[in-house]
């Protein structure tokens, strides 16, 4: 029997010896809560996820020569913002005793989205979806981190969250151009993020996000170019998790 369903997920990146890569959430080190380990283990794994973010805009910017100067500026951006997070998570990463491959990796994030094979899909899942998902997140390990006192994270956190509020506005920007232009795009961004929602249940499976609640940060939404309905609608997506879609990175902070 010829099988017809689509690709769900593209092949890993390359990664050098250090690195064991899994291919679903549950082969991670997931730890505990109260495991000393948990918090040291995320900032290995959200160093490769931003790792991850660099390749897929990276990759936007060879597949794709033809795309305007302004669009390719902005990607050349993010691929600067990703590097610089990816250093700032080895940074605090080594600094609290973590050694670079103490952890395996999930290449989740590149593997969806190198899936996809249209630029405006990629940015409506990488951008519009991840990262935004991703400001809730972060707003969240902001408030989290000052009840703990942990300067040195909020900074880093604070940074982070400034570049993906950009990222996800330029995004934001340019679908909307697309979708005016040819409203049959709005089919193919459907079409896309139901992909990758399959593709993102297989890798992640239910324990992944079982729990897992970020609330909707509005006030970074809006400012990444969201309009007020979209956000309304985040915040409702956020109070039903059950409702799908894709959500943040679990573990994300």
């Amino acid at each position: 029997m010829i099988d017809n369903s689509p690709q769900l997920l593209a092949d890993n990146p390359a990664r050098d010896a250090r690195f064991s890569v899994a291919d679903r959430w549950s082969d991670c080190a997931n730890f505990a809560e109260d495991d000393p380990r948990r918090e040291i283990e995320f900032f290995h794994r959200q160093m490769n996820e931003e790792v991850d973010s660099l390749e897929c805009s990276a990759r936007n910017l060879g597949d794709f020569p033809d795309t305007p100067w302004e669009l390719r500026m902005s990607l050349a951006r993010q691929c600067v913002d990703e590097a610089r997070h990816a250093r700032m998570f080895r940074r605090i990463f080594e600094s609290r005793g973590g050694r670079i491959g103490d952890y395996p990796v999930l290449n989740f994030q590149y593997r969806i989205v190198m899936n996809l094979d249209s630029l405006i899909t990629r940015l409506a899942v990488q951008n519009r979806s991840f990262e935004a998902g991703g400001l809730d997140a972060i707003k969240s390990g902001i408030e989290l981190a000052a009840r703990n006192g942990d300067e040195e994270l909020v900074a880093l956190f604070e940074a982070q969250g400034a570049d993906e509020i950009s990222h996800v506005r330029f995004a934001n920007d340019w679908i909307r151009r697309a979708t005016a232009d040819d409203p049959r795009t709005v089919l193919q961004i459907g079409a896309a993020l139901s992909l990758a929602t399959q593709a993102f249940q297989t890798v992640m499976g239910p324990e992944a996000t079982e729990g897992v609640h970020y609330p909707a940060d509005a006030s970074g939404r809006q400012e990444a170019g969201f309009t007020d309905q979209e956000v309304e609608q985040a915040i409702q997506l956020q109070e039903r998790p059950e409702s799908g879609g894709l959500p943040a990175s679990p573990g994300k902070s």
